[in-house]
């Protein structure tokens, strides 16, 4: 887990690339390199989290034994091992999955990418041919985003601020503004809230030469999972994916650094837990929990049946009120986007009280909803609903100028299956639920300098759980009904899991209570100066949710965000006007 820049067709910008890589200290405290092209046509930046041979060998960006290919590489690929049995003949330096991918592009070239199994997005320089290979994984669980100049040069960084600094100005991306206000969209397509900022789609890939870039699909998960029904008994379905399951988890305990677990109460929490007690290595990692002090939405008393009689320690992680207002502008300087309100703010505290608990890796069981129709709407023909459990509305376009609102677009997602369940599910995987939640989860982790993994994302799962029929996703209303008869096996006898619970923090209830005078000022920082906002409309909406006429926090928190954004692009062209980039080679410790 790592933070990765690149710069292609940019000579003389020895001194950029290391104030990018500077930016991203955060995302790899543990050292730093750099590669330049002997031409000077491309250069490579990478900021180290180590994780897999915490030696020197270890270090990025790593040569092949040729010396013709260079990679920077962030993520991690969890069948590695046999991998390099299968690669035995490359003559290996380090015991890295780093040079494994060397190993693998230099025999397979890019079909290499179909035999990794994990999370990745990597940039290899072929030095001879003077040509860059980018890929992201199956799903986008790395980030990658890139600025291609109107001479051809090309910017890539794990992080869009990264690319401001690098020299693309901050401004804002009216139609993505326009899409998230009106109707709740974000990471639904390639284009970020920055204007001239892309990011690479998941599962896509992208080859730089000579100023022209190309973009393709190397991951279809439509083709791969394919529209048949699996019509097996259920129980040899229940085998197939208990044993993949089984896998995936052990395969993410590989790890030179201590591993800990994210656990609520929940269902998928729950599995996950029962999974790492199945393993060997599993049986004493930290366990970390977030409440709130509100048990009407902390699920402590799940947590806590879930762990007795066994040796996990407990670490709770509890989000106060007050710190929200600081804390949220320190995970939006680092999300660089609007971010899922208090739980992610409540993720952040987590993963940076791991870090202080000594613990670099943790695991998350994030992705089982997606697989196994776990969703209201999924049962119902409320598809638009964005915030479970609630009635009211959740985004207020006529709060928006109608000459804004008409840059927005709702979306319309391809409809590759022939069931409504199906293609419902692969809206959320692809466009919707899950790339939102993927991006909020990597700028957390990564803002403490902590691995996320996630063992549910392993694209085998995915494609098996896809191609299950209706009766064994939801039955007499019953969501996930499978994966509950699997879940009965792995857990202690006694061990109840949580209810569903779609609103996992007080927020609603804190933003007019506690946090209103801070939300007050975030949302009067959204108006100051904006063309985008009613400003009458907006503050009626507010006094409306501040007397309790909503149960939905979600289009207040949009308001919150874009102050939150406004404040945080005059601190970026504060911080750019005075950034100097050389300085950055002086304050590093590697040598440029």
């Amino acid at each position: 887990m790592c933070g990765i820049a690149g710069l292609f067709g940019l000579k003389c910008a020895a001194t950029k690339i290391a104030g990018m890589v500077a930016l991203q200290r955060h995302r790899g405290p543990d050292g730093c390199g750099f590669y330049f092209d002997p031409n000077g046509v491309a250069m490579l930046g990478h900021n180290r989290l180590s994780i897999i041979d915490l030696s020197e060998a270890g270090a990025q960006p790593m040569m092949d034994c040729t010396g013709r290919l260079h990679i920077a590489f962030n993520g991690e690929i969890y069948n590695y091992r046999e991998l390099r049995q299968e690669l035995r003949d490359y003559p290996y330096r380090s015991q890295t999955d780093t040079e494994v991918i060397l190993a693998a592009y230099a025999r397979w070239g890019e079909a290499c990418l179909d035999r990794f199994i994990g999370m990745f997005a990597l940039l290899i320089w072929d030095e001879r041919e003077k040509r860059l290979f980018a890929a992201r994984d199956r799903f986008g669980v790395k980030p990658l985003y890139y600025h291609q100049r109107p001479d051809g040069a090309l910017m890539v960084a794990s992080e869009i601020r990264t690319l401001h600094a690098a020299g693309v100005a901050p401004e804002p991306d009216a139609r993505t503004w326009a899409d998230y206000l009106a109707h709740g969209l974000s990471d639904h397509s390639t284009r970020t809230f920055w204007e001239g900022i892309e990011a690479l789609a998941p599962g896509h890939c992208l080859t730089w030469q000579n100023g022209c870039t190309r973009v393709r699909c190397w991951y279809d998960l439509v083709e791969r999972a394919g529209s048949d029904l699996d019509r097996r008994p259920v129980r040899e379905v229940e085998e197939e994916y208990l044993a993949l399951l089984t896998e995936s988890v052990r395969l993410r305990f590989r790890s030179d650094v201590p591993v800990g677990i994210n656990l609520s109460g929940g269902l998928d929490s729950s599995t996950l837990f029962g999974l790492v007690q199945l393993t060997q290595e599993g049986g004493s990692v930290k366990a970390f929990t977030y409440v709130t002090g509100d048990p009407r939405y902390d699920e402590l008393p799940w947590v806590e049946q879930m762990l007795q009689r066994t040796q996990h320690e407990s670490v709770i992680c509890r989000l106060e009120p007050e710190t929200v207002p600081q804390l949220a502008a320190a995970v939006f300087a680092h999300q660089d986007e609007p971010f899922g309100g208090l739980p992610t703010l409540a993720y952040a505290q987590l993963c940076a009280r791991a870090r202080a608990e000594g613990v670099i890796v943790l695991l998350d069981g994030q992705g089982m909803d997606e697989q196994w129709a776990g969703y209201d709407y999924y049962a119902t023909d409320d598809e638009e609903r964005l915030v479970q459990g609630t009635t009211g509305k959740s985004v207020r376009p006529d709060c928006l100028t109608d000459e804004f609102k008409w840059l927005a677009e709702s979306l319309s997602s391809p409809q590759p299956f022939p069931d409504r369940l199906r293609n419902l599910q692969y809206r959320d995987i692809r466009y919707t639920k899950m790339p939102k939640a993927l991006r909020f989860n990597d700028r957390a982790s990564m803002q403490a300098s902590v691995e996320l993994r996630e063992p549910f994302l392993d694209h085998r799962l995915f494609e098996l759980a896809l191609r299950q029929p209706i009766e064994r996703k939801m039955q007499t209303g019953v969501r996930k009904w499978l994966l509950r008869k699997i879940t009965r096996r792995l857990l202690p006898e006694g061990v109840v899991e949580a209810p569903k619970r779609p609103l996992q923090t007080p927020q609603r209830e804190w933003l007019r209570g506690e946090l209103r005078d801070w939300a007050s000022a975030q949302i009067e920082a959204a108006l100051t100066g904006n063309s985008w906002l009613k400003a009458s409309s907006v503050r009626a909406a507010w006094r409306e949710y501040c007397a309790g006429e909503s149960d939905n926090s979600f289009y207040v928190w949009q308001w919150i965000s874009l102050g939150l954004a406004s404040t945080e692009r005059r601190r970026l062209l504060n911080c750019l006007a005075h950034f100097a980039p050389e300085d950055c080679v002086k304050e590093t410790t590697c040598a440029v």
